[in-house]
């Protein structure tokens, strides 16, 4: 099999070793000489740390490298069974990049975006064959992180979604299927982590380090705050900002001015050696330990992240099996959401989101109706 990636960034260097470990020729074409260079060098360097790791063979690590090329142009992808785009996520600039692949490739190619949220039937739709076009939504780094979310768009042929879960599987990774909705499974459901954990720290209630060892505590490898310095509050603000514009302004999707705030003062986090948290300088901020108020906390956001899972199930996003794998294998939450409103008791669930929305009479708290439903009530 061969395989075109176009962009040379972390993603596209990242699925390109996916492929390429699994078999398949790979070519990666990307218009900056020098990303292209940088990807090579940082997929031998993840290649040679499998090898010392005995993971694979030396021999096997020669060979992965050696069925990778750079492309200098795009018509050397011609020839190519599969094709999977991973640049800026900018719509207009990914129709044009697809419009001139549909011009270069054979009729049977498989053309595929790794769009974190924008909609795969708009690319589809400059298509004279939009059958053909489906989203691969790697998660990064797609080397090590195991899920792999599968967007049909509207016009996708029932047979590409079905041959591209084999390959996908056959990389050995875990599909699941989602409908072509804003932020697919995982940018929709984890969004409550990040603001209702905003909402706490707004309303006076805990700073950030308590709300983060709240959920801490309770199994997740970090607090919304860590997550969100780490992920970047620009990338994370946007997708945010996204989700909320593509499903019409919805209330419980509405982004946070602290965070824009964050945003626009260049605090991006981690990258920029501040954001929520300040890494030029020991932070000296310690967490409560009242666990009582560790234990609202966690309940608050939880609920409003089984609430969102439920609600994703109902509206036929995805498989209520398949919401459970994405947000264990996508954002490595310690257990499936619908198992952990059973484990805590979905009445319970409900009966919380309830008292929240009488206390703010705000839509965001609005139980979805398969939470009920697992509750039934």
């Amino acid at each position: 099999m061969i395989v075109g990636i176009v962009g040379a960034g972390a993603m596209g260097a990242g699925i390109a070793q996916v492929a390429a470990m699994a078999g398949a020729e790979v070519r990666i074409f990307d218009k900056s000489q020098e990303a292209k260079s940088k990807a090579l060098q940082n997929i031998q360097s993840s290649v040679d740390k499998f090898v010392e790791k005995e993971k694979i063979s030396t021999s096997e690590g020669v060979a992965i490298v050696g069925r990778i090329y750079l492309c200098e142009k795009l018509e050397t992808l011609s020839d190519c069974d599969l094709i999977i785009e991973a640049i800026i996520e900018d719509i207009n600039i990914k129709k044009e990049i697809f419009q001139t692949l549909e011009s270069i490739v054979s009729l049977d190619c498989i053309l595929a975006s790794n769009t974190s949220s924008l909609s795969i039937t708009s690319i589809a739709s400059v298509l004279k064959k939009p059958e053909r076009c489906i989203g691969i939504h790697f998660f990064n780094p797609p080397v090590l992180m195991k899920l792999v979310e599968i967007i049909p768009a509207v016009q996708t042929d029932a047979s590409i979604t079905s041959q591209v879960k084999d390959i996908i599987t056959l990389w050995g990774k875990t599909a699941v299927i989602a409908k072509d909705t804003p932020g697919f499974i995982v940018n929709k459901v984890a969004r409550p982590f990040y603001s209702e954990g905003i909402r706490i720290l707004e309303e006076g209630i805990a700073n950030v380090v308590t709300i983060d060892h709240a959920m801490t505590q309770n199994g997740f490898k970090m607090g919304p705050f860590t997550l969100m310095d780490f992920i970047g509050h620009d990338v994370n603000y946007k997708v945010t900002e996204s989700v909320w514009k593509s499903f019409f302004y919805d209330t419980k999707y509405r982004p946070s001015f602290t965070q824009q705030r964050l945003m626009e003062a260049g605090y991006l986090g981690r990258k920029s050696g501040r954001g929520f948290y300040d890494y030029s300088k020991d932070n000296v901020l310690t967490p409560s330990e009242d666990q009582d108020l560790l234990n609202s906390i966690f309940t608050r956001i939880i609920s409003m992240l089984i609430n969102e899972a439920a609600d994703t199930v109902y509206h036929h996003i995805c498989s209520a099996e398949d919401v459970e794998l994405a947000m264990t294998l996508g954002v490595n939450y310690p257990t499936g959401l619908l198992k952990w409103g059973n484990n805590l008791g979905y009445v319970k669930i409900v009966e919380h989101l309830d008292r929240l929305y009488e206390k703010y009479h705000e839509e965001r708290y609005r139980v979805s109706p398969y939470l009920k439903k697992l509750a039934k009530i």
